[in-house]
């Protein structure tokens, strides 16, 4: 095999195994993104549109030579008999299989790489899709419960409207000033509490200060006894 159908061969295999890469059905789009961003990925990405109009060119060359190549020996041979020369026969028809299989090779790869190209768009379109979905689900979520909040609040104002419109003005009024008078009394019990948790807290302060004063007392009443005999010793 020549060196440039050696070289279409060997991208033809590269190409089958990427296609097979990117139909693998546990690697989601959102990590093929994220390879695609990565950063060696990106700086060679940046000249994609280089490289594949590149082997576009050269795929096209040679498919159009191997089309060439295989009129050129499926066409009648004039100059030697073929019927009358078997050796010359199984020539031109092993010169005729390399043709068709450099036009099949040819082909395929070039057909390859448009499927590459195109499964490249669509995994990247799919993986945006989904983030955009991701994205829509998470604000229609923090709507609705935003909404539910909304008709909760709504749905207690309303009840309060509906008991304050069954009474007269005069019970409304006072209805509304016992409500007010609830919320004070939740307000003072509350205040009483705490005043309460300071009192106590004040009180163990305050004891735990009056046995330290005591014991300081005691041990000071200790060391004068003790001062007041040791000048007795001394004055005997």
């Amino acid at each position: 095999m020549a060196l440039q159908w050696t070289f279409v061969a060997t991208f033809m295999y590269i190409e089958i195994g990427v296609v097979i890469l990117l139909l693998l059905p546990f690697v989601s789009p959102g990590r093929w993104q994220k390879i695609f961003r990565s950063r060696l990925v990106s700086n060679v990405s940046s000249y994609s549109h280089i490289y594949f109009n590149v082997f576009i060119a050269i795929l096209l060359l040679l498919f159009v030579d191997s089309i060439r190549e295989v009129h050129k020996y499926s066409g009648p041979t004039e100059q030697v008999d073929l019927k009358h020369n078997p050796d010359a026969a199984n020539l031109a028809m092993m010169r005729l299989f390399r043709a068709q299989r450099n036009f099949y090779i040819s082909g395929f790869a070039l057909f390859l790489w448009f499927i590459i190209r195109r499964l490249l768009t669509l995994i990247n379109e799919e993986a945006k899709s989904a983030a955009q979905c991701e994205a829509y689900r998470k604000q229609a979520e923090s709507a609705t419960e935003a909404a539910k909040r909304l008709m909760e609040e709504k749905d207690n104002t309303v009840n309060k409207g509906k008991e304050y419109d069954d009474l007269d003005p005069e019970e409304k009024s006072l209805a509304m000033k016992l409500d007010q008078t609830k919320e004070t009394l939740v307000k003072t019990k509350e205040e009483l509490k705490k005043t309460k948790v300071d009192l106590e807290t004040l009180k163990s302060q305050a004891t735990s200060t009056n046995n330290e004063y005591d014991r300081l007392l005691r041990e000071h009443e200790k060391l004068q006894e003790k001062v007041e005999n040791e000048g007795s010793k001394k004055d005997n």
